[in-house]
């Protein structure tokens, strides 16, 4: 009997990934897991981490991406899975305080990583920390809701709740109904508090008065999991990642590989088509570029399927990213800090709704040498600054030297909340505007976060990771569900895979 039909080796599944941002190299990492795939990891850049950047010149070390991680067990997956520890490959340390708030009256809050700690901040009250208790009881049963959402049944639109658990208590357990900035006003009075829990929408780049009740979910989710530092800068995040897969033979990385264009078949794609004239054939294609950028730029889709995505997943806001060098140390800061506007609701109307520069910003400002002194040489200071602004017009982009008028605002502004003559130490300056970061990542209009939470367009909920019109095409990122935000996009990854494995397409492959 010739036995040699049983011995033939298995065919393998043909992955490509475009794009080896976090949600790639998750992707990556978690197909690698399962020994029928061969998987391509094209990058058009001549680094992998997306997003996570680095620049060093003078002694200054800035990390040009993401700056506070949470939810580190998300990573720790990626390793287990392959029976070694995320801490042989990325150390994390905790961060304390989690945060400093600056408001204009001189009043500074520290936010601290329990809740009952906030009573060491005088302008608060036993009251006020009986409110954030709870307002903090209020969030965890948002997390058990939204848990059973995301992470049990990745479920990824309200029709798909419904049909899968039709209960009016569910949706109002959720608070459905009602704008995260409604939701923290029902617990608290304190209007300095008012504003930090608002602004917890920074992970996902939204406004609390647009966003649904559900945000509140990312102040637990904080204070649960904790807020972490990664040894000698963030962006060893993505080395550890590039460590990992250098251990796995059925990934292979791709350098400078930037697609152009696919071959379809119908509802399948066949081939990926890079600028340098390479073909790759695919059997299943991952796409870790966003997914309407995608579809506009790779599979060229019509004017009016990219207009329907928009309205509906309307990119989040932008940031006007300046990274500075300075030779002065500013003890008053944290490692994380937030100077808040006088007029929080206008600051968030001007970036969403009014598409205008704040000349009063609520700014984002990280100082990364109080927790590691390593990352600048002695006697300096690392300030990276970060306020949201509105992403890219193409009908009216804003012009350089409005680019120029509102750094000065900002600079302005920090100078009169105590960083005094900060632009008189400034020795390194790097600016990124949503321009920068729409060419350097393909990024919808230069939106830093995906799709924009929104109340009215979405509930929350982002692109589906499984493509709508093509049955081998699979998205991950911040801009699909489950969201924006390093934690989320790297549990994009190992969901499309979960998905994958459970797709009759796949099976048919097999």
């Amino acid at each position: 009997m010739d036995d040699s039909r049983y011995n033939k080796p298995m065919k393998k599944t043909k992955v490509v990934i475009v794009g080896a941002g976090l949600g790639g190299m998750s992707a990556a990492i978690s197909l690698a897991a399962h020994p029928q795939f061969e998987i391509t990891l094209l990058e058009k850049n001549t680094h992998l981490g997306g997003k996570l950047n680095l620049k060093e010149t003078q002694g200054f070390s800035f990390d040009l991406g993401p700056s506070i991680l949470t939810m580190p067990h998300l990573f720790e997956r990626l390793f287990v899975m392959h029976g070694k520890a995320m801490q042989d490959f990325i150390p994390i340390e905790p961060v304390r305080p989690h945060w400093r708030n600056f408001f204009e009256d001189g009043t500074v809050i520290d936010l601290t990583h329990k809740i009952d700690h906030m009573l060491v901040n005088q302008s608060l009250s036993p009251m006020d920390v009986e409110d954030l208790k709870r307002f903090y009881a209020y969030t965890e049963q948002i997390y058990e809701l939204a848990s059973f959402v995301v992470f049990d049944n990745q479920l990824e639109n309200t029709a798909a709740v419904i049909k899968k658990k039709p209960s009016l208590k569910l949706f109002l357990k959720m608070d459905y109904f009602s704008t995260m900035d409604q939701g923290v006003r029902r617990y608290i009075k304190n209007p300095y508090m008012i504003d930090i829990l608002n602004y917890f929408i920074k992970y996902v780049g939204s406004s609390p008065y647009d966003a649904p009740a559900l945000m509140n979910l990312l102040p637990y989710i904080q204070w649960k999991f904790d807020l972490w530092y990664v040894k000698d800068g963030m962006f060893n995040i993505s080395r550890g990642l590039k460590k990992l897969i250098d251990t796995l033979p059925q990934i292979q990385i791709k350098y400078q590989a930037e697609v152009l264009n696919v071959t379809k078949h119908g509802n399948h794609l066949s081939h990926v088509h890079l600028k340098d004239g390479t073909t790759l054939e695919a059997d299943i294609v991952i796409s870790n570029m966003e997914a309407i950028p995608f579809y506009e730029k790779i599979t060229k889709e019509s004017s009016r399927f990219i207009q329907k995505y928009n309205q509906k997943f309307h990119p989040a806001c932008s940031g006007f990213a300046l990274h500075l060098g300075t030779d002065k140390v500013y003890p008053q800061l944290a490692h994380h800090n937030f100077f808040y506007s006088k007029d929080s609701k206008t600051n968030f109307k001007n970036i969403f709704h009014r598409h205008r520069l704040n000349e009063d910003p609520t700014i984002y400002l990280v100082a990364p040498m109080r927790t590691d002194p390593s990352q600048g040489p002695k006697g300096g200071d690392i300030i990276k600054i970060l306020p949201h602004i509105p992403v890219i017009d193409p009908k009216k982009p804003f012009t350089q030297e409005e680019y120029a008028t509102y750094r000065d605002h900002v600079l302005t502004k920090l100078e009169r909340m105590g960083l005094t003559d900060l632009r008189k130490h400034i020795v390194v300056e790097e600016l990124w505007v949503p321009e920068t970061i729409q060419d350097m990542y393909n990024s919808n209009m230069g939106s830093i976060y995906g799709v924009v939470s929104d109340r009215r367009r979405n509930m929350g909920f982002k692109i589906p990771k499984k493509s709508v019109l093509y049955d081998n095409l699979y998205f991950v990122g911040g801009s699909v569900n489950p969201g924006g935000g390093m934690p989320m996009v790297v549990l994009s990854g190992q969901q499309v895979v979960d998905q994958i494995l459970q797709n009759d397409a796949l099976k048919m492959i097999k």
